[in-house]
């Protein structure tokens, strides 16, 4: 059926609520699928109405998920989801419907699977393309045990691009392992899929063959139905049986109709009669029985909270001042290029994609191929620069390190997503950049304070010749007036954006770093009031290097250095301060704030700033039990 409203109340879904486990669903005959597959894609869209998140994946697995837990024995058998943001309807039929609508909340579900959540979630997933060798692993670990099971990979295409995707496909084959990877093909991952992969997958389709299985578990090709395969990506046909996975020792089955439950149980079954390396390729469509969501895909890859109040936005996201800066800079240097990893929407490079289709370059989910893509155009004279979040960055940090720093070579990093992400959680968090760039040589690395000096920033990173990064947040920005004339910083240096009781014996100096000044600046002007002492506020803008001047001159006018981040307080940028104030042998009393050493869970930004004490409120809260602390220390 096909809906074209978001309903506001909850379905009747009388054969779903039977189903609090896959027990239960294994129960019904196999003609009853179809319509638990209904009445899950009618509570799927009630739910992601409610709370909000990722929904147009979620629409594509519904008969996918119904029938893998029908057909497998959960959780004895393994089900590992990759990408994570299509588990939604397999969180539904395991024990977990009602909570749905928690989704992304504080103390409710998480967006993706966990394994604290849930005995049925085998491996917590938040990137992409893990999902095989976590299967491998949990395969051979079963082998080792003799306690054998059925384990399936559940990957999107857009998870296949991932070097480790094919890395975990070749061991497996080299280690015969009994693993089912079931390939999600739905031309998309957030937006249109890419490359040379997503070439081969729609010759597949467009070959009309199919690799059936029989009842017996033997494999044979015959035609296949002519489904609607509206591939933006045109090959020539290719033999369904001649494909790459077979030709690295994978058994290939498919392409089968992913929203044919009936069919897809027939499947699994066959297939669980055969022993090794399996890949079974299923096409479903992303946003399916929802209308909207088939016909804007990338729209609809997640949605806001349908009675969700949103306050009027003045001020643009940090990634649409990121994208316009992006074309505005190549109008200036032909030498530009940009590349995403598989980030084109979310990081602001539609507009530049658009007006300079030849210089724009999406490479999929392959962070450490980008980073080295990179290195290799700077090789050659021009200025690339690379977008993307800071928690993806994590994955090509050795070849930061190895391929563009070692070799100190001119790439811009714009690092979107710094910080804490709010619903998306930990997996997402940008809580580790300070930490694993500053101890790199060569690098640079810029935090604003505003949307109006991130575009300063950038443009100085971009001319400075050498890996430069500029991290920012998730969100829009503070409302302040952009300076379309685009000036160079002076690298290194900070400036004091505020200071009260200028006069007074006793001073504090808070060193407020990106997304912390304007809170520094509020928690300021109280602590002025509440302690009758000096509070100076600088903005720091440079992680590395470090303003070590303002540093060393503001030493014996401070009686407490406190310095705050929105990032973990291990390795950050306050210890960056305490490192330099020890080697200089200048003795302070020192608070550093930041992000503890533990995870935080989904919540929104500000209620996980409250949590983490980043807000003003906190910060004024933390300075005063230390300032109480040093003034009954001096007696």
């Amino acid at each position: 059926m096909l809906y074209t409203e978001i309903p506001t109340q909850r379905p009747v879904t009388p054969l779903l609520d039977t189903i609090d486990h896959p027990q239960q669903l294994r129960l019904l005959a196999r003609d009853q699928l179809p319509q638990v597959a209904d009445e899950l894609r009618q509570f799927i869209l009630y739910a992601a109405g409610q709370s909000g998140g990722h929904f147009g994946a979620n629409l594509g697995v519904i008969e996918l998920t119904v029938a893998l837990h029908y057909c497998f024995n959960t959780p004895d058998d393994r089900l590992i989801w990759d990408v994570g943001h299509q588990a939604y309807p397999h969180k539904a039929l395991t024990g977990r419907r009602e909570l749905l609508t928690t989704i992304r909340a504080k103390d409710g579900l998480a967006a993706f699977p966990v394994r604290d959540e849930s005995i049925f979630d085998t491996f917590g997933v938040g990137h992409s393309s893990t999902a095989i060798s976590a299967g491998l692993g949990m395969a051979l670990a079963r082998r080792y045990q003799q306690n054998p099971c059925d384990v399936v990979a559940i990957v999107g295409d857009g998870a296949m691009t991932a070097g480790m995707a094919f890395e975990a496909m070749n061991d497996a084959v080299a280690h015969n392992a009994d693993l089912m990877v079931v390939l999600n093909d739905n031309d998309m991952s957030i937006s249109c899929s890419t490359g040379g992969f997503a070439k081969h997958l729609a010759a597949i389709w467009e070959s009309g063959q199919s690799v059936h299985i029989s009842e017996q578990g033997e494999a044979y090709v015959q035609p296949h139905p002519k489904w609607s395969y509206n591939s933006r990506l045109h090959q020539s046909a290719t033999e369904a049986a001649d494909n790459l996975f077979k030709a690295i020792g994978f058994d290939y089955f498919g392409p089968f109709d992913g929203h044919n439950v009936k069919e897809l149980t027939q499947v699994f079954d066959a297939l669980k009669k055969r022993s090794g390396p399996r890949l079974i390729h299923v096409y479903t469509k992303k946003g399916k029985g929802f209308a909207p969501a088939e016909a804007e895909q990338i729209k609809y890859h997640a949605i806001s909270k349908i009675n969700a109040k949103a306050a009027p936005q003045t001020a643009p996201k940090y990634s649409d001042v990121f994208g316009q800066w992006l074309c505005d800079q190549a109008a200036q240097d032909t030498r530009l290029l940009a590349i995403t990893p598989a980030m084109c929407e979310g990081s602001g490079m539609v507009k530049f994609a658009q007006q300079y289709p030849e210089r724009f370059f999406d490479v999929a989910i392959a962070e450490q191929h980008a980073v080295t893509l990179a290195a290799g155009m700077a090789c050659e004279g021009l200025k690339p620069v690379v977008a993307i979040y800071s928690t993806f960055l994590q994955r090509g940090y050795d070849q930061l390190i190895h391929d563009v720093a070692l070799q100190n070579l001119d790439v811009t990093f714009g690092i979107d997503r710094a910080g804490l992400v709010g619903e998306d959680g930990p997996t997402h968090a940008g809580a580790y950049d300070y930490a694993f760039m500053r101890t790199v040589p060569n690098m640079v690395i810029m935090a604003p304070k505003d949307e109006n000096e991130c575009r300063q920033m950038l443009h100085t990173a971009y001319l400075y010749p050498g890996p430069a990064a500029v991290r920012y947040p998730r969100g829009n920005g503070l409302g302040v007036e952009i300076q379309q004339h685009m000036t160079e910083l002076e690298i290194g240096r900070a400036e004091i954006v505020l200071q009260l009781n200028e006069t007074a014996d006793e001073q504090i100096s808070i060193l407020a770093f990106g997304s912390r000044v304007a809170a520094s600046v509020e928690a300021a002007r109280s602590l002025a009031q509440q302690l009758d002492v000096g509070v100076r506020v600088v903005n720091m803008r440079f992680v590395k290097p470090l303003d070590e001047q303002i540093l060393s001159r503001l030493a014996d006018q401070t009686q407490l250095f406190v310095t705050v981040e929105e990032h973990a307080v291990m390795a950050g940028a306050g210890s960056a301060v305490n490192e330099y104030l020890a080697q200089a042998q200048i003795v302070k009393p020192m608070l550093n704030l930041g992000l503890a050493d533990n995870f935080m869970h989904q919540a929104t930004h500000n209620q996980m700033l409250q949590q983490a004490g980043l807000d003003a409120q906190g910060i004024v809260k933390s300075i005063e039990s230390a300032w109480l602390k040093f003034v009954q220390s001096i007696g």
